[in-house]
């Protein structure tokens, strides 16, 4: 897209960019609060009442005319008019805008319609639903949107209920979803190739992030019977473990993190009992693994532990509260946090940078209204020049013609490209025999079927629409190979720890040589420099370092991980870096290095407990299936077994209306319920009543009646059979993919629909190196001869050495 001339510098490239914000909630925020990041104008168009969130907090009950921490957070150097709801004001703003976000509460109206009427915009429509649907005009919550997407009833132990994941989070990483597909279509209408309506879904959101793919797996089972098996639900172990002087977090995604686990805690007796490294044993046997773990655990405090764990490479990180959130050593000595413009409280930092370049310290949060004089700068759009007059070949698609080499692994980078792939990119996916990509050892119950290697679900997601090839980096054939398809390629993405590519000899300044032109993504765990710069982590490590699992769990447990979403956040936000790093690239002419380390990524969506505790002294602590938003909430037992009703009231209507619903019972006319207050004070007697009503009740009649009162109300839907669920079938939400080793299988695609694209999923995901010679020969001219001298040598392979 084009830019003005040194507007690159910092990162903030899309300052020619015009954005509405339109919406009224956590996504709609922060997907124009990454635009705004990456130096779009950002006006907030608000009715003459405000963004409700201005007058929100978790703790405090703020002054008249106070705006709050996460509203500040969320909105800081946009700028604020008043409009009525669908008048002339939206129309003015609009029609000077290339970017508009729209929601259901905002003031721009129906979506479709503004899209007709403004056919060059990028119109982002962001709902609980999606705009269409049989769900479409459902009031939801956090709670009943995880409950509806399968992405909740993973989460937690059979003798309890299961547990939402804490902190708003699939809200949140909703809004960089939305981020990603806006910046994409806006590269394409910038290139001549028109406007967009882009249709968000928060429960697709939920889905893709929280329910680990659970549907795609019982369908390459082969649909087994679930009448003896009701539920699944676990937590991981070893994950958050108590120390002498607080939590410590681990994980142990391969075996031999594993058997390392085993020889810190001093239980090196434990290899000889292979068992204890299935996952399902430890769920078995949860008493006695506990005992076993915490007996060491307790022992030592949390810094000695995690000195020790990474000195094995663990994976491993101390599990923060709020205030310990803002003295972790990695983020204090990277300047991650950084102070609000009134001096009154913390906040992270933008969670990316282009050539080490650190963004600009945040502006003011607008007051209401108070730019509807003037809404734009008018300097903004100088020096803009026109588009092009008809778009490039391969415009069908938002990145058509975008080469990627992508050395990531894992679920966070794979899905990070796996999106840009979505989008129209050609993404080559680069694996070794010696070393494939690691996700795709979770393939590993299907251990008894041949190539059971191509059996993960999270693989076989996260890598579609892309070519495989496998090179042996640490040969000098393997390396020349990578070079010479660095220099055909637009982006270079990695998400190794720092020292992995640096042993390849692969680093920026060899990519760069090879193709000045080329942008390099670089995904660190904890960033390339700082105390942690070599540690590694996945989503448990960052659900664990950055509060997350502090927010999540019951109030009488310790804190529990959320099993997922810090993956496909981190690859989204690195998703969104790549893309301003490729219009960097393409104002300047030359490549660029973007970091994205996850750590960031999720310090940013993470970012409430820390606004709450530096701004007002309020600790946010995990509360079970409640929420600071809405009271009551909850998971109530229907008639029969694993048959729970999510619930939420978000304000005094829905109370009202629930009221109604129940048959307003003697108990829910007591005047003390009538405010969210009285309710939260009164949150356990309500409880048991609605306990009551929903024993006697069938689960889908219960949902049926609340959503027609305008409840919001789910049922906790099994993340085994989330392909039948009626909103995610009438959207196309699943695609039938025909796998060579596997079939065909549903498989999720992404969470949102563009206008002008029937079907996201056009090639399944690659077996290890199916493409080696339609890539190497192809594209690289390899000859026959030479493809077999380096099959022979082990450059290149189709098969893992040893299995």
């Amino acid at each position: 897209m084009d830019v003005n001339s040194g507007d690159h510098v910092g990162g903030r490239v899309l300052s020619s960019v015009r954005v509405v914000d339109a919406t009224t909630g956590v996504a709609g925020g922060y997907c124009a609060k990454l635009l705004g990041d990456a130096g779009a104008e950002v006006l907030k168009a608000e009715s003459p009442g405000g963004d409700p969130l201005r007058r929100w907090s978790c703790g405090r009950t703020l002054t008249e005319g106070e705006d709050g921490a996460l509203f500040r957070y969320l909105h800081h150097g946009h700028r604020s008019v008043v409009v009525p709801p669908g008048g002339v004001g939206v129309e003015r703003v609009v029609g000077e805008a290339d970017v508009v976000l729209v929601d259901r509460e905002g003031v721009a109206g129906d979506p479709a319609d503004l899209a007709g009427r403004h056919p060059r915009l990028v119109v982002v429509a962001i709902s609980p639903y999606g705009l269409e649907g049989p769900y479409a005009e459902r009031a939801a919550s956090e709670l009943t949107i995880q409950a509806d997407s399968g992405g909740l009833a993973l989460r937690g132990r059979l003798n309890r209920p299961p547990v939402q994941a804490g902190g708003q989070v699939t809200e949140w990483v909703t809004g960089v979803y939305a981020a990603v597909a806006a910046l994409a279509a806006l590269r394409r209408s910038r290139r001549g190739g028109g406007g967009e309506l882009i249709d968000v879904s928060w429960c697709e959101v939920a889905n893709l992030t929280c329910a680990n793919f659970g549907d795609l797996y019982d369908s390459l089972r082969g649909r087994p019977d679930l009448s003896d098996a009701p539920a699944y639900r676990s937590w991981e172990t070893p994950s958050v473990e108590p120390t002498k002087d607080g939590y410590v977090g681990f994980n142990t995604n391969t075996r031999q993190q594993f058997d390392d686990f085993l020889l810190l805690i001093e239980r090196p007796d434990l290899l000889e009992e292979p068992a204890w490294a299935l996952l399902t044993t430890r769920q078995e046997r949860w008493d006695d693994w506990n005992a076993i773990v915490h007996e060491w655990t307790m022992a030592h405090e949390t810094a000695d532990i995690v000195e020790k764990a990474a000195l094995l490479r663990i994976p491993v990180a101390p599990v923060s509260d709020p205030p310990a959130i803002l003295r972790l050593e990695q983020a204090e000595r990277r300047g991650v946090f950084v102070d609000d413009p009134t001096g009154s409280f913390r906040l992270p930092r933008r969670p990316w940078a282009i050539d080490g370049e650190p963004p600009p310290a945040p502006s003011p949060a607008p007051q209401l209204g108070e730019h509807t004089g003037a809404p734009w700068r008018e300097a903004s759009r100088a020096g803009t020049p026109p588009a092009p007059s008809s778009p490039p070949e391969g415009a069908g698609l938002p990145l058509g013609g975008v080469r990627i080499v992508d050395l990531t692994a894992w679920w966070a980078g794979p899905s990070a490209t796996g999106i840009l792939g979505a989008l129209g990119a050609d993404v080559v996916h680069v694996e070794s025999v010696t070393r494939p990509d690691g996700m795709r050892m979770a393939g590993g119950m299907f251990y008894d079927q041949p190539q059971w290697w191509e059996r993960s679900a999270f693989f076989l997601q996260a890598n579609t629409n892309k070519r495989g090839i496998t090179l042996d980096l640490a040969s000098a054939a393997g390396r020349d190979l990578v070079l010479r398809l660095v220099a055909g390629a637009d982006l270079v993405m990695e998400n190794f720890t720092p020292r992995v590519l640096e042993s390849f000899d692969l680093g920026w300044d060899v990519v760069h040589r090879a193709n000045p032109a080329a942008v390099m993504v670089r995904m660190p765990a904890f960033g390339l420099d700082g105390p942690w710069r070599d540690r590694p982590g996945f989503a448990q490590t960052m659900e664990q370092v950055t509060g997350l699992a502090w927010q999540t769990g019951e109030v009488d447990d310790q804190p529990r991980i959320q099993r997922g979403p810090c993956d496909p956040n981190g690859g989204m936000h690195a998703a969104l870096a790549a893309l301003v790093g490729l219009a960097t690239r393409d104002a300047t002419g030359t490549g660029c290095l973007v970091e994205a380390p996850m750590f960031e990524a999720a310090l940013a969506i993470a970012a409430e407990p820390v606004l709450e505790w530096s701004a007002y002294g309020h600790c946010l602590m995990r509360d079970g299936n409640r929420s600071p938003r809405a009271a009551p909430q909850g998971l109530y037992p229907c008639r029969g077994v694993e048959r729970w009703l999510a619930l939420s009231v978000l304000d005094d209507g829905q109370w009202r209306a629930l009221v109604e619903a129940l048959g307003r019972p003697e108990w829910a006319l007591d005047p003390a319920l009538s405010s969210a207050e009285g309710r939260r004070a009164h949150h356990d007697e309500i409880d048991e009543h609605l306990c009551r009503w929903a024993a006697a009740r069938d689960l889908d009649e219960a949902v049926e009646e609340l959503v027609a009162a305008g409840v919001p109300a789910a049922r906790t839907v099994d993340q085994r059979r989330t392909a039948e669920q009626p909103q995610f079938v009438a959207r196309g939400y699943c695609e039938a993919v025909d796998h060579p080793v596997v079939g065909i299988h549903p498989t999720p695609t992404w969470p949102f629909r563009f206008a002008g694209v029937d079907r996201w999923i056009r090639r399944p995901a690659p077996t290890l190196g199916q493409h080696n010679r339609e890539v190497l020969g192809g594209r690289l001219g390899c000859t026959d001869a030479e493809l077999t001298s380096l099959a022979d040598a082990g450059v290149i392979g189709d098969w893992p050495v040893g299995l």
